[in-house]
């Protein structure tokens, strides 16, 4: 299989060594019915990894489906994988099949597959193990055929360490893993990256295609790009559709670049777009807020108990019970760890209103998965923030 083709097939854009060694890979493993693993940091295109190895492979012919893991709330996603039997749980009306049953003989993608609950992760294991599944609600045994090839931006082993991963899980399913590089490593593929998107977008509005001249080129590849492939795409949308001039400099460019966030941002443009960009930089500054609180904790603590023992307290933060804690440390740290979940209480509860309650959206505002925002929806009890003061 020739890269350069796949690369057109794909709309893959960069020569970076570190992507064509992962295209390489993907290709090499496509013919196998070996479990793949796809990691890299959010933004960087693990999503079209699957897509080919799944058309590369034996079972091309079969069917191919991607599911967010992320997206689907932990009381549903057994029966969304696995299929459920009638009156099984509440709502239960008909029998339904899973993915797993749907997809038997082709190929799934588990995208977030960190965000599985460990319960679901016993389940998928023996799938992978023995090809072997239940229904919710029936104890008849289910057998299907089905590749599985997963995606996380998470540590893994590091959430083994935490036990929110589980370690069997992880090695049968980092058979063969492939790593997507971060955008920040791929220099020479930014600006590349950057005309294909002005381009796209000049067809897409009808208007003349932005250029950047050499100095604003110069600042785009120098920039780190914590969102990598997906904030370059947003802040060339940004710039073309906002700006009247088509040749940018460097301080138009600079406008589009947040410098002390690790999360892209909108640039705050008067007008329509003005509310919106406010919020998004109140909630910025609240993260923000809550993560100098916890460096100040820290700082009141090292002071407490002498520089002697900084290091005993910096894994008192990581693992905390695995340590005892005076009394005085442990009501100095609940009193900041309560304080934070009021902030991160607020913080939902201004991107919910601004969404109408739409979780998908707010979640993606709030760079949380969905799962994650129902999760903290339900520990907050902000089912229904309309009625909230």
């Amino acid at each position: 299989m020739d890269l350069q083709n796949i690369k057109q097939h794909f709309d893959i854009i960069g020569n970076a060594p570190e992507l064509n060694r992962a295209l390489d890979i993907a290709c090499q493993v496509a013919p196998t019915d070996l479990s793949v693993l796809v990691t890299g940091e959010s933004g960087t295109g693990k999503e079209v990894f699957p897509k080919i190895i799944h058309k590369y492979g034996a079972r091309k012919h079969g069917q191919y489906i991607a599911v967010n893991c992320g997206a689907i709330p932990e009381g549903t996603i057994d029966s969304e994988l696995f299929g459920h039997e009638k009156g099984s749980f509440t709502g239960a009306l008909d029998t339904r099949k899973g993915y797993f049953e749907v997809v038997d003989g082709g190929t799934i993608f588990l995208d977030e597959v960190a965000e599985l609950p460990v319960s679901t992760q016993v389940r998928l294991l023996r799938v992978l193990e023995t090809g072997e599944f239940l229904k919710v609600g029936s104890s008849k045994v289910q057998r299907t055929n089905v590749r599985v090839i997963a995606a996380t931006n998470v540590n893994l082993p590091e959430a083994i360490g935490f036990n929110r991963f589980r370690e069997d899980l992880y090695y049968r399913l980092n058979t063969v893993p492939i790593a997507v590089p971060p955008l920040r490593t791929r220099k020479n593929d930014i600006h590349l990256l950057f005309r294909k998107f002005a381009a796209d977008f000049a067809e897409k509005y009808r208007m003349p295609s932005i250029v950047l001249d050499a100095e604003a080129k110069e600042e785009l590849e120098k920039y780190s790009w914590p969102g990598n492939i997906r904030q370059l795409k947003n802040v060339t949308e940004q710039i073309s559709v906002i700006e009247h001039e088509r040749s940018i400099s460097k301080e138009i460019l600079e406008k589009y670049l947040p410098r002390n966030a690790s999360l892209p941002m909108l640039y705050k443009n008067e007008g329509a777009q003005g509310n919106f960009a406010s919020e998004r930089e109140l909630l910025y500054k609240i993260l923000f807020d809550m993560r100098s609180e916890v460096s100040e904790l820290k700082r009141m603590v090292y002071k407490m108990i002498g520089n002697n023992t900084v290091g005993y307290y910096d894994k008192i933060i990581e693992e905390p019970v695995a340590y005892h804690e005076s009394e005085q440390m442990q009501e100095l740290r609940n009193d900041n760890i309560m304080d934070l979940q009021k902030q991160e209480k607020i913080a939902i509860m201004q991107v919910l209103k601004k969404y109408n309650n739409k979780r998908k959206p707010a979640s993606e505002a709030l760079g949380i998965s969905e799962r994650t925002l129902y999760r903290k929806i339900k520990e907050y009890n902000l089912e229904d923030i309309r009625d909230e003061e």
